[in-house]
C-alpha cells in the first residue's frame, strides 16, 4: 500500500513513521516541520504547507491511504488566529475529501464533547468549546462521507519517537515536570477529568486502523481520570513533593469522560502504555538532562505559536 503520513514529522505521527517504516507500505512523509529544525529519518520526505493545494495534489494522487495529523492543537494555539486555524484545521480537510478518494484516517479530538459530566460515547451530543474543537468537528462531518476512520484522541502523554519534539504543555507532562522543577503541583479545582493516552498507544491504533475496513468515528482513550487523582498519581513517583490544591471554579471549562467500548468490540483495542510509563519517560528525560531547555517554547505550542506567529504564514 502507498501511505501518505501528513504530518508525519510530528508528536504522533514520528512514531506513526517508525512503526510504518520497516512495514511493506511504500510511505512518504509530507510536514512542512512547524515545530522541527529538520527531518533526519530515511524515509522519503516532501517538504510542504497542506494549504498549498497544487503541492499536495501530486502525492493524493499517488497514494492509496492518508493519514491526516497535520493540524494546529489546543485550545490556546488555535485562538492566535482563528483564520488561519480554519484555514489548517478545517479548509485544508476539505479539499483533502474533494481531491482524494482512498482511505483516510483522521485525528480529531474528544475536545468536541466540550463539558458534560456524563460518560460519553461516539453518539453522545457534542458540545465544542474552542476553535479547536469546532474546526476538528466541521471536518469530522465532511470525512464522514468519505472511506474514512475517524479518532478522538484523548489528552496525550509521554514520549514518542526519538527524533520528534515532545510536547510539554500537556497534562501529565506538565505536572511531572513541575514535580521535578518547582517540587509543588498546584491543582485548580482537580474534579474535571480528562481522557488519557500515551503518544504510541495512539500511534499503534493508526497502524492496525490503516488496514480495516471500518469507517467513522471512534473514541480512543486509555483511562478517564480526575485532574486531582492524577497529582496523586504524579507525586507517588516522587520524594517530598506537595499538592496545593487551589478549590475553585475550574479555569478549564473541558470535563468530559468517554466511552471506549466500540474501539475495543471492533479492534480490540488494549492500551499498552499506563499514566506511570508516562511519568517515568518525562522524569528520565528531565533527570538525566535529555532536554537541554525545558523552556524552549517550541516544547509548548501556544508559546511557540505567540512568538513566531510568521511561521503559518502561507508558502
Amino acid at each position: 500500500m502507498k501511505i501518505l503520513i501528513v504530518g508525519g514529522a510530528g508528536y504522533v505521527g514520528g512514531y506513526v513513521t517508525d512503526l510504518l517504516v520497516n512495514t511493506e507500505n511504500e510511505i512518504i512523509v509530507y510536514d512542512n516541520l512547524l515545530y522541527e529544525n529538520q527531518f533526519q529519518k530515511d524515509v522519503k520526505f516532501i517538504y510542504g504547507d497542506i494549504r498549498d493545494y497544487k503541492k499536495i495534489q501530486k502525492y493524493f494522487n499517488w497514494a492509496d491511504a492518508v493519514i491526516w495529523m497535520a493540524a494546529l492543537v489546543g485550545d490556546g494555539a488555535c485562538s492566535i488566529n482563528p483564520s488561519i486555524t480554519n484555514e489548517v484545521n478545517f479548509e485544508s480537510v476539505k479539499n483533502l475529501t474533494n481531491n482524494f478518494n482512498g482511505k483516510i484516517v483522521f485525528f480529531s479530538t474528544c475536545s468536541v464533547y466540550g463539558a458534560q459530566d456524563d460518560i460519553l460515547d461516539e453518539n453522545s451530543k457534542t458540545d465544542p468549546l474552542s476553535v479547536y474543537a469546532s474546526t476538528k468537528l466541521s471536518a469530522e462531518k465532511l470525512l464522514l462521507k468519505k472511506n474514512s476512520l475517524i479518532f478522538r484522541l484523548g489528552t496525550l502523554f509521554g514520549v514518542g519517537d526519538a527524533f520528534s519534539r515532545i510536547r510539554m504543555d500537556l497534562v501529565v507532562n506538565v505536572l511531572t515536570t513541575k514535580a521535578i522543577t518547582e517540587k509543588k503541583l498546584t491543582v485548580f479545582g482537580g474534579r474535571q477529568f480528562r481522557p488519557l493516552l500515551h503518544v504510541k498507544d495512539a500511534a499503534r491504533m493508526i497502524i492496525e486502523a490503516i488496514a480495516s475496513e471500518k469507517t467513522g468515528i471512534y473514541n480512543l482513550h486509555s483511562e478517564n481520570i480526575k485532574i486531582i487523582d492524577l497529582a496523586e498519581r504524579v507525586k507517588k513517583k516522587f520524594d517530598n513533593i506537595s499538592i496545593d490544591k487551589v478549590d475553585i471554579k475550574f479555569q478549564d471549562a473541558r470535563n468530559y469522560r468517554v466511552n471506549g467500548d466500540k474501539l475495543k468490540k471492533d479492534f480490540n483495542f488494549i492500551p499498552k502504555y499506563s499514566v506511570e510509563d508516562g511519568i517515568s519517560e518525562i522524569k528520565q528525560l528531565i533527570l538525566e538532562k535529555r532536554i537541554k531547555d525545558m523552556n524552549d517554547p517550541r516544547y509548548t505550542n501556544q508559546k511557540y505559536l505567540e512568538i513566531f506567529k510568521s511561521s503559518l504564514e502561507y508558502k
